[in-house]
């Protein structure tokens, strides 16, 4: 059996820019109908969710019949927790609040297994369809994709050094925890937020890098694609559930 390939991966390195979403619900039947809707990626997040390593299984299983890639979050710079996400079959993975090199450099080592890193090598795991893909451990790197998250200034400083990290293959901009540390808590469009994020990523892409970005407010998602941005999510699943009910309300109630 041949060893699966990252189309995310190989999109974002090339510059295709690939427009994505992000899933903080937890029901499969959800994440079919999402895969389903045509967008290139779709970013499961297990940070600020009930989603575990354990639950996330189903969720891989309900967009495998879809040409859509996955990224996961795991909760932190967690070597363990990113490991079992790995033997899961998850070929990219988006570490959150990344603060400087030393934790870029952690968690590059964590995806990578040795001598490069530190990653346990298991054989009967779902990445080498328990052991039906002979070569795996020796490959398994090619097609993993490290995205690095920085949203606070400390990591903004230590941008140039995060992105010369070897192993860090994107680096994503985190608008929410960014403002908070501006000063601007619970306001990510501020126009100060909004600066910062745009100067972020264009060190980004300047490093040769690819860049990301979440953002529901499709202007503000359009002026960072402007600035530089390959891949994006524009919409959060429970931000849309909810608009869409309170329309329903407003129309019905109002």
């Amino acid at each position: 059996m041949e060893h699966r390939r990252n189309a995310f991966k190989s999109a974002i390195l090339k510059g295709e820019r690939q427009i994505g979403f992000w899933c903080q619900m937890t029901d499969p039947g959800g994440m079919e109908m999402l895969a389903a809707a045509g967008f290139d990626w779709l970013m499961i997040d297990t940070e600020h969710s009930p989603t575990d390593a354990v639950s996330i299984l189903p969720l891989l299983h309900a967009v495998e019949a879809f040409p859509v890639s996955t990224v996961v979050r795991p909760g932190s710079v967690n070597p363990v927790e990113m490991k079992k996400l790995l033997d899961q079959g998850v070929q990219t993975l988006l570490v959150p609040y990344v603060q400087n090199a030393e934790e870029a450099r952690l968690a590059a080592a964590a995806v990578a297994y040795p001598p490069t890193g530190i990653r346990g090598v298991a054989g009967l795991t779902r990445a080498s369809k328990y052991g039906a893909v002979p070569d795996y451990v020796t490959r398994a790197r090619d097609e993993i994709c490290l995205v690095v998250q920085i949203e606070t200034l400390s990591a903004v400083a230590e941008l140039d050094e995060i992105c010369a990290t070897p192993g860090v293959d994107a680096v994503f901009v985190g608008p929410a925890d960014l403002a908070a540390s501006l000063g601007y808590l619970g306001q990510p469009g501020h126009p100060e937020v909004r600066a910062a994020v745009k100067d972020a990523v264009r060190r980004i892409r300047a490093a040769g890098k690819p860049a990301g970005f979440l953002s529901p407010d499709t202007a503000y998602a359009e002026e960072i694609v402007e600035a530089g941005a390959t891949f994006v999510a524009v919409g959060i699943d429970c931000h849309v559930l909810r608009q869409g009910a309170l329309r329903l309300v407003t129309h019905w109630k109002g």
